[in-house]
Parts: structure tokens; sequence; C-alpha cells
């Protein structure tokens, strides 16, 4: 994925304008989806196959784009926060290995989405409310419980916590894709949903 994420962010800086839009009103098949319109303009109504049309012609990031990749940058680095106390006290083997699937997941995605940031001019600290709205972060005091749980505490804990910080990371991808306009943030969020899914079936499973 990161091989393929590069070539796009490669190309990311040659698209144009995110101002074009169809002048048609949705139509056909499938969802659809909200495209933003000139300043000034009303937004504008577009069924999958027109934004999927539109996005090809011109992926520009917006400015949906840029704030799905700054807090799922601080999204992933609470996960690896989590992940780093697993080989020390938790007590099931199996919860090491899922610890360590989910840190070497995570970390190049982290470079990646930093690296975007600063070629599309949205590298930039969080600001605190969007830290806060940002669905499935663990709270500073369940991060302290974690931090002190040691065996089978730790892990039924840790699951717990780490299935609603992937369903948030979910969330947050399901609407960056109805909401951003660029490729790369699209293909990442996809495999953020595939990925973190298959995740939260198999912790659900160990609970």
């Amino acid at each position: 994925m990161i091989a393929a994420s590069a070539a796009v962010l490669a190309l990311g800086g040659c698209t144009g304008s995110d101002d074009e839009s169809p002048s048609k009103s949705a139509a056909g098949t499938g969802p659809s989806v909200i495209a933003p319109g000139k300043p000034g303009e009303a937004a504008q109504t577009l069924s999958a196959e027109e934004a999927a049309k539109h996005r090809a012609e011109d992926d520009s990031p917006n400015s949906a784009d840029r704030a799905y990749a700054r807090m799922m940058v601080e999204h992933h680095t609470q996960a690896l926060e989590m992940t780093d106390l697993a080989p020390k006290n938790a007590g099931s083997t199996q919860v090491k290995r899922l610890a360590d699937r989910i840190a070497a997941a995570q970390r190049p995605e982290i470079d990646v989405m930093r690296s975007w940031l600063k070629t599309h001019g949205g590298a930039g600290k969080t600001e605190s409310h969007d830290h806060e709205a940002m669905p499935g972060m663990a709270t500073e005091a369940q991060l302290k419980k974690l931090r002190a749980a040691r065996g089978e505490a730790f892990d039924e804990l840790f699951l717990k916590l780490m299935i609603t910080h992937h369903d948030g990371a979910v969330t947050m991808a399901t609407d960056v894709k109805a909401q951003g306009n660029n490729l790369l943030i699209e293909e990442m969020a996809d495999d953020v949903i595939a990925q973190q899914t298959a995740e939260i079936n198999r912790m659900r499973d160990m609970s």
C-alpha cells in the first residue's frame, strides 16, 4: 500500500483547481455525494458516478482531506501508545501479536500522512477541539488505567479500548470518503476501513 501511496503522492502536486464540478444535477444510481461549489455558490449533489468522474479529473485536496490527515496522525499515534504497552503488560501472546500487527500497519501510515500534509500545506498541529471530537479516542484516565494493568486485566482493557478506537477510525475514514476530494486520502481511507474492520472482528472474537 505504501508504495502505491507514494506513487500517488508524487503526482498529487500536479493537479489543478478543485473548483470545477459538473453543472448538471445528480442522476443515475448509487448514493449521492455533496460537492462543494465555488465561493459564494451552493454545493451540488452528484451521483456516485459523477463524483468519481469529478475526482478523476481533479483530485485537489480540500479542507476535509487535510483535516482527516491531521486527525488521523494523532489517532494512529494514540493507537501506537497503546500497542507499545503490550510487550510488557499483556498476558496473552495473541494480544501481543495483535498489537505488533497494529503497530506495523499504522507506523508507516503516519509517515505517509505527514509527508502528504507537508506536500499539500496541511502540516500543523491539530487543534484541541479536533482532538476531543475525534471518535474512538481513549481518555487520559483510560490510558492511565491501561498503563497500570497487567496480564489478563490488561488484555481485556486493551481489546475494549482498541475496538472502540478502531470503530472511530472507520467512522472518520467513511466520512472523508464522502466529503474529501483527494485520491490518495481516499485510498488510505479505504485501507483503514478494510484493515481495521477485519481487526475489529478479530478482537471481538478474542474478547
